[in-house]
């Protein structure tokens, strides 16, 4: 079944869709599609409820009539539902797009990060053995999975809050464990890394078939300048593109970018492609980091030039980061000394709030 998908209405149209994007709402946070239905429904009948992205922290609301939809927003958009345990809602209109303009041209996809000609992409094949990859899977399969809408994910160091995109400071899990650490001293020893880092947050994610992840950049405020990204299990392919505009994804649930809600809704903007194969270490660094968002298509078979390529029953990644580290030599956390000197203003958030 193919989910539907809702864009940001055009100016005027809004209180003519029956259709609301709510966050700070969903599976994530604590409340299902059923609970959100019940609680939507005093405004009128309630259609359907559905996952806007793969945070499970936004969906979108359904109405059967646009005037429930816009009694609803005006009754709680920035206010607290009591039905919802209290939980205050940041609510916009929302359009469902049209199955005619949801496709987008395929893009070339290369096997070498070389041939992107992305700044600072690098991508460093067979980084693990066969055998070290079977040894991390069983690792994480005795670990507590945290299940997402889509998918389950692990977290280690910090915390990772996927409303926000940020690690939570609060919540310092420890040392990262022992079974990467044969990872951490490769990458220290690698010649072909150009900066190393003492890197100190680890999230691992499980991907079902077909599952993928929707456009984004790595919060700058959060973590320093280099991301590792290893590929366990199953292939897929990773899409990155670079909007003009600029474009990143706000601290507070209150806002959200269009492109989250629907990672289809923008073709003019250049667009490259890359096939990472089990085993595989992705780093992200530079521009290729800052100012490019990364995206990996829902599919479940991808089409790398003229092969066609099955992504398998899983596949597992392993990202690692590092968080900014505060004044006075207090604890690793991810708030910076001041705003993030990046060369990439108009993507970071840190630059953003000055």
């Amino acid at each position: 079944m193919v989910m539907p998908r809702f864009v940001r209405p055009k100016e005027g149209d809004s209180e003519s869709s029956p259709n609301l994007y709510v966050a700070n709402c969903g599976p994530a946070v604590g409340l299902s599609f059923d609970t959100i239905a019940s609680a939507f429904s005093s405004f009128g009948e309630v259609k359907g409820v559905y996952a806007a992205d793969e945070s499970g922290a936004r969906v979108i609301v359904s109405f059967l009539e646009p005037a429930s939809a816009h009694s609803a927003f005006i009754a709680l958009n920035g206010r607290p539902c009591p039905h919802l345990g209290g939980r205050s809602l940041h609510i916009r209109h929302s359009i469902l797009q049209p199955p005619s303009s949801r496709g987008m041209a395929s893009v070339p996809v290369s096997l070498n990060a070389s041939d992107l000609n992305i700044p600072g992409l690098y991508l460093f094949h067979d980084f693990i053995s066969a055998v070290e990859e079977e040894q991390l899977l069983q690792a994480v399969d005795t670990g507590s999975w945290i299940s997402l809408s889509k998918r389950r994910v692990q977290h280690y160091g910090y915390k990772f809050c996927y409303d926000t995109r940020n690690v939570d400071t609060k919540q310092h899990l420890g040392a990262l464990p022992s079974f990467v650490s044969f990872i951490l001293e490769r990458i220290s020893l690698s010649p072909d890394i150009p900066e190393k880092l003492d890197l100190d947050q680890l999230t691992v994610n499980e991907y079902p078939p077909g599952v993928g992840l929707s456009p984004h950049i790595d919060t700058h405020s959060a973590f320093e300048g280099l991301i590792f990204s290893l590929s366990l299990a199953g292939p897929c392919i990773m899409e990155f593109r670079r909007y003009i505009a600029g474009s990143w994804v706000p601290k507070t649930a209150s806002r959200s970018d269009t492109e989250v809600e629907n990672p289809n809704s923008c073709s003019e903007v250049p667009r490259k492609a890359i096939y990472l194969p089990p085993r595989s270490m992705l780093l992200l660094s530079g521009e290729a980091r800052c100012a490019w968002h990364h995206y990996i298509p829902h599919h479940k078979i991808d089409k790398v030039n003229k092969t066609t390529i099955r992504r398998g029953s899983r596949r597992v990644s392993f990202t690692f980061r590092k968080g900014w580290r505060l004044e006075n030599h207090l604890p690793w956390v991810q708030v910076r000394r001041g705003p993030c000197e990046c060369e990439f203003p108009q993507y970071c958030d840190s630059q953003s709030q000055t």
